[in-house]
């Protein structure tokens, strides 16, 4: 998929990732990750990569074998930005004293059995995989 990173178009990117997981059979709870993770995702592009200018996000989903695992990669050209070198929130703390910000991606880093960075030819890619079996 390759569309402008706004909230118009989180529909779009989340109506594909459940089709194709509802056609593949996945577990409910299973799903609900993997869509958490997609908005999540998909929402940090659209609010921040491109600090309030138009940009573009290219999402790429497809199903890998050996294990049987769901892989999603998101690409941006907008700011370097690392998620997983940001701290983990302290979720020991009520929500009153906890900064805001980072539960998403601490939620990502618990829920998917692999998360990647690089920042390649001028784009931001992060990939995450969950096992289906």
């Amino acid at each position: 998929m390759r569309l402008v990173a706004s909230d118009e178009n989180l529909p779009v990117v989340l109506e594909q990732v459940e089709e194709l997981l509802v056609q593949d059979g996945c577990d409910a709870m299973v799903q609900m990750q993997l869509v958490m993770a997609a908005e999540e995702l998909f929402v940090n592009i659209a609010h921040y990569a491109y600090e309030g200018q138009p940009g573009e996000a290219v999402i790429k989903l497809r199903f890998l074998e050996n294990p049987h695992r769901f892989c999603m990669v998101f690409r941006d050209k907008g700011v370097p930005y690392n998620p997983l070198e940001h701290e983990d929130p302290d979720i020991t703390l009520s929500a009153e004293d906890r900064q805001i910000g980072g539960l998403g991606i601490y939620l990502i880093k618990q829920t998917m059995d692999s998360i990647e960075y690089a920042y390649e030819e001028g784009e931001n890619v992060l990939k995450i995989e969950k096992f289906l079996e």
